[in-house]
């Protein structure tokens, strides 16, 4: 079979390897299509501290069972699925109280492990998670969705909260998408036209250009002067980290996403003033997965407008080349094996 390889920083080949064979426990799966991630992206260009070469890419994906034995799960042949990517140890603190997502020895396919950019895969049965009907194209999608959803899920949000989402990309927009549907009212900014008028197309409530406007004045007028209930970074910025601090109401949640890699100096003070509570937010749980292929199969959202392309497998290059080169203008990417 053929399979995507990135041999070392910016070098991609189409290589030939074995099938894999399935073990006891385990469901022999034809990929279907890849969504590119940003740490994807990363191992591509170098910057994936945790990648090592060559690697195989790929934890976004969408697939058809071709043999699985029985279950008590109802799986079976022919279903079109997609799966939970983060291997966890089992042994350790976090994986002993259940934060499965935080394991200390966390593999995620096409990081740590090789992952789904190939024909075909074999996974754990316990990680299949049903597509209930939803397109590959949709299921391919649900990975990076429950990355937003479960940081959102860190912080109780109620309807009617004032939520602030500090960027547009994939990952901003999906915790818009959720955000929404939980009932908040929602105040997105980000550098990009392009990137607010999806957000706005997506239902947010308040679209803020940070380039061109005053983002402390937009805020006092979305909020009446008080702040927002909920702030969600979604850069890896010290300067939208600091936002965040700034719109944030008194007694408020910030819920951390991006992945900073600068340092942050700032008076620490203003979070006991305010008294903020803080949030990291790691991976995802099965149930963040299995939650949302329910809300899109409800025909409430569509994710379908976050693919920006699809390229065939045979020209993977193009498109993660695109990708280190993104202007902010791409959304996801998907990969596609179906040929």
């Amino acid at each position: 079979m053929k399979a995507i390889q990135i041999t070392k920083p910016f070098e991609i080949k189409i290589i030939d390897k074995e099938m894999p064979v399935r073990k006891d426990g385990e469901a022999l799966l034809k990929v279907l299509y890849c969504g590119i991630c940003g740490a994807d992206v990363a191992s591509f260009t170098g910057n994936q501290p945790f990648t090592t070469y060559p690697r195989i890419p790929g934890h976004e994906f969408s697939a058809q069972i071709v043999e699985i034995p029985e279950n008590g799960r109802g799986l079976k042949a022919g279903d079109i699925i997609t799966c939970n990517p983060y291997f966890n140890c089992g042994e350790c603190y976090a994986c002993r109280r259940g934060i499965v997502n935080a394991c200390h020895d966390n593999q995620t396919m096409g990081v740590q492990r090789d992952g789904s950019f190939q024909e075909y895969i074999t996974m754990p049965i316990e990680r299949i998670i049903d597509g209930k009907g939803l397109s590959a194209k949709q299921l391919a999608l649900i990975e990076p969705f429950s990355i937003s959803a479960h940081a959102l899920s860190r912080a109780e949000i109620k309807s009617g909260d004032r939520l602030l989402i500090m960027g547009a990309g994939p990952i901003g927009l999906f915790a818009l998408i959720r955000a929404k549907a939980l009932g908040a009212r929602v105040a997105i900014a980000d550098l990009l036209e392009s990137r607010l008028a999806l957000a706005k197309r997506y239902g947010a409530d308040m679209i803020i250009n940070s380039k061109s406007e005053d983002l402390s004045e937009r805020c006092k007028e979305f909020t009446d002067g008080c702040g927002f209930d909920v702030c969600v970074e979604a850069c890896g910025a010290p300067e939208t980290f600091l936002s965040c601090v700034d719109e944030a109401a008194h007694g408020a949640n910030i819920i951390l996403i991006g992945n900073g890699k600068r340092e942050t100096s700032f008076v620490h003070s203003i979070i006991l003033k305010k008294e903020l509570n803080i949030f990291g937010s790691r991976n995802s749980f099965t149930k963040d997965f299995e939650t949302l292929i329910d809300l899109v199969a409800s025909g409430k959202v569509d994710i379908l407008d976050m693919i920006s392309g699809v390229y065939n497998f045979k020209n993977a290059a193009e498109a993660f080349e695109a990708l280190s080169h993104n202007d902010g203008t791409l959304n996801k990417l998907l990969i596609s094996f179906t040929e």
